[in-house]
């Protein structure tokens, strides 16, 4: 078991299966030391977290949507690295929050991802991110995360 694994255990998570494709992409590319990760969308119970910032949903109930992006995230991360122990550093976070145009809370929502690759990763989960308010997400989602990560080794 390793320390990330110890840590989804202690907080009650489990890394999901990393999603196929729903289009013409990869999940993730490694070049240049760094893994690009396609724009990950949140899961529950094998069903996509739909809804819009500011119309039927909360704050809070879009910080779970961008944890369960995260997770996702992290799901690609080991489907292409093989090991979790490869991330040198979670290097930047794209949010894009489902949201309607007089919603402003977009990094409050994007803190649930953010505070999931801390909380996982440490000091290397500390990023750099962009949170942006959009009209619509591929499946209706609530929100979308992609992220870029450092690669050791």
């Amino acid at each position: 078991m390793t320390d990330i694994d110890r840590k989804l255990e202690e907080l009650g998570l489990t890394l999901p299966k990393a999603a196929a494709p729903v289009a013409t992409y990869v999940p993730a590319v490694e070049a240049g030391g760094l893994l690009h990760v396609s724009g990950q969308l949140p899961f529950r119970d094998g069903k996509v977290v739909t809804g819009r910032l500011g119309d039927d949903l909360d704050v809070a109930a879009g910080q779970e949507a961008a944890k369960l992006c995260a997770l996702m995230v992290v799901a690609q991360v080991k489907a292409a690295l093989g090991d979790l122990s490869r991330v040198a550093r979670v290097v930047k976070l794209g949010v894009f929050v489902n949201s309607t145009a007089s919603f402003g809370d977009q990094p409050e929502v994007a803190n649930g991802a953010s505070d999931l690759m801390v909380a996982l990763f440490g000091d290397a989960g500390k990023h750099a991110r962009a949170a942006v308010g959009v009209a619509a997400l591929p499946r209706h989602a609530a929100v979308e995360v992609d992220a870029v990560i450092a690669v050791a080794g």
